[in-house]
């Protein structure tokens, strides 16, 4: 039996998400949500009853045709046309995890009261969830700027019986979805369809799913330099606290804590060194490290702040009396906040390549290529090659999707954040960082075998032996490809 997580106005945090998809946890609104959800919406209607004056998106058109008064006959209308028009993405579509991510954030946001849906609109986005129906969303868009609203139009669709969903692995057209569960299309009221569709969720979603995954690479990168550091007969003296405390940046004293809990009671790192200094990929794992944890506390708390918002337009306000239009729904705190992070999560895959380049280089009485007939076996030399492609193209993918900007709506909307692009790359940079710190992985697991019958730490021992259990030692060789992916799967389920 699933637990149950109430939507409230409690504070959301990473750790929060990440126990409501690990749990698979259904949703519920609390009572209070429903009551301000309810109280705002009766109080927009009555508003939009009784007032002569134009309000944006509730009976005025959009965008630049914010100045096209609509009739109180048409108001239902206006709000559905809205969905169906913006719903102009392209592109692949968005993973299932990602969608899942932006129904639950969707649904927080609408819940504090000051968006004026119907109750029952933000309880089917909750069947959605609970039922592990995803609409279809596409990557392609959004400005970042609206909010993200070709992917909410698609995300949103589905309430209306359009657009399509996947459920049980086929994809369907929504209302066959909604015949299925014997449920009514939504009819949107005033100002609806508005809520929806403006709002940062597909950025946020994004930003999340990748938070969580790098919170867990970033702890492994540590472990996999640890290993590659004492494999390659590392000295431990760079790590020494006393030469951080004269450097205090948080991430930078954590990552060399990291590595020294790591290393104790190595017999390797505690042997003789013939050298004096190791490269900068050993050396300075603290401050390069560090520098991405830091950036990884940054992006956390921008982006906290994000999920725990309302982000739509314009805000309604029931105790003050007050409907505003503003622009919450830019996306420029997120996009910059995605630039940084991605740039951080590659600098974690540059410093593993190079880490991985030093192992195969036949220094230091490990053999050329970690294999024990070089020439006839040309060992690892091939793995270096794939790191440093995929290096290289998340160099590619970290030029900053936050300083363009390009005008729409006839120049009403003339600054936008491109954070959906941001988003959608920083996406292929936190997996491709996934895949280098795999091969580094298979690398330094491989050379710390011919430092036998000498032993590393107890902690990194428990992971050699527990990679083993997945990749054997290649004596001989091999596909290396099937190693790499075993490698992968390894890293995203091992926690130290």
């Amino acid at each position: 039996m699933s637990h149950v997580h109430y939507i409230s106005s409690d504070y959301l945090s990473l750790e929060t998400i990440e126990g409501i998809v690990r749990d698979k946890c259904t949703l519920a609104l609390s009572e209070a949500a429903e009551q301000r959800i309810t109280r705002c919406f009766e109080y927009l209607q009555q508003k939009a009853k009784d007032s002569d004056r134009s309000i944006y998106g509730i009976n005025t058109g959009f965008g630049s045709l914010y100045n096209r008064k609509i009739s109180p006959s048409d108001l239902e209308q206006l709000q559905a046309n809205l969905m169906m028009s913006h719903a102009c993405g392209t592109g692949e579509e968005v993973p299932a995890e990602v969608v899942k991510l932006m129904l639950l954030l969707k649904i927080q946001s609408l819940s504090y009261g000051h968006s004026g849906v119907q109750l029952q609109t933000v309880k089917r986005l909750i069947d959605f969830y609970n039922r592990d129906i995803y609409p279809v969303v596409y990557q392609q868009g959004s400005l970042g700027a609206s909010g993200d609203l070709a992917p909410l139009a698609h995300l949103c669709l589905p309430l209306l019986g359009m657009g399509e969903v996947r459920f049980q692995e086929y994809k369907l057209e929504s209302k066959h979805v909604l015949e299925m569960f014997g449920w009514e299309p939504i009819a949107l009221k005033a100002k609806e369809g508005l809520a929806l569709l403006n709002g940062t969720q597909f950025m946020a979603a994004y930003g999340t799913y990748v938070l969580l995954k790098a919170r867990h690479l970033s702890k492994m990168a540590d472990a996999i330099g640890a290993l590659s550091l004492d494999a390659f007969d590392g000295r431990v003296e760079p790590f020494n606290e006393l030469i951080h405390r004269i450097r205090p940046h948080k991430g930078q004293l954590q990552t060399a804590e990291n590595v020294r809990q790591l290393l104790q009671g190595s017999q390797l790192i505690e042997q003789e060194k013939q050298h004096v200094q190791d490269p900068y990929s050993f050396r300075c794992m603290p401050q390069v490290h560090g520098a991405s944890k830091d950036t990884l506390a940054y992006a956390e708390q921008v982006f906290l702040t994000e999920i725990n918002a309302v982000t739509d337009n314009p805000n309604i306000f029931p105790e003050e009396d007050e409907i505003i239009s503003g622009g919450n729904f830019h996306g420029q705190p997120l996009a910059l906040a995605l630039d940084f992070l991605a740039i951080s999560l590659a600098e974690l895959g540059s410093i593993s390549e190079r880490r991985t380049y030093q192992l195969i280089s036949g220094q230091r009485g490990l053999p050329d290529f970690l294999v024990a007939e070089p020439g006839l076996n040309s060992g690892f030399m091939i793995s270096q090659y794939t790191a440093a492609s995929i290096v290289s193209q998340n160099k590619q993918l970290c030029t900053p999707a936050s300083v363009d900007s390009i005008p729409s709506s006839h120049n009403q909307e003339d600054h936008v954040s491109m954070g959906a692009n941001a988003a959608t790359k920083l996406y292929q940079v936190v997996h491709n960082l996934e895949r280098i710190l795999a091969i580094e992985l298979m690398n330094a697991a491989q050379a710390i075998e011919f430092r036998r019958p000498k032993l590393t730490s107890p902690a990194l021992e428990n992971l050699v032996a527990s990679y083993r259990n997945v990749v054997p030692f290649v004596s001989t060789d091999r596909v290396l490809h099937f190693d790499i992916i075993k490698s992968i799967d390894f890293l995203r389920t091992y926690t130290l």
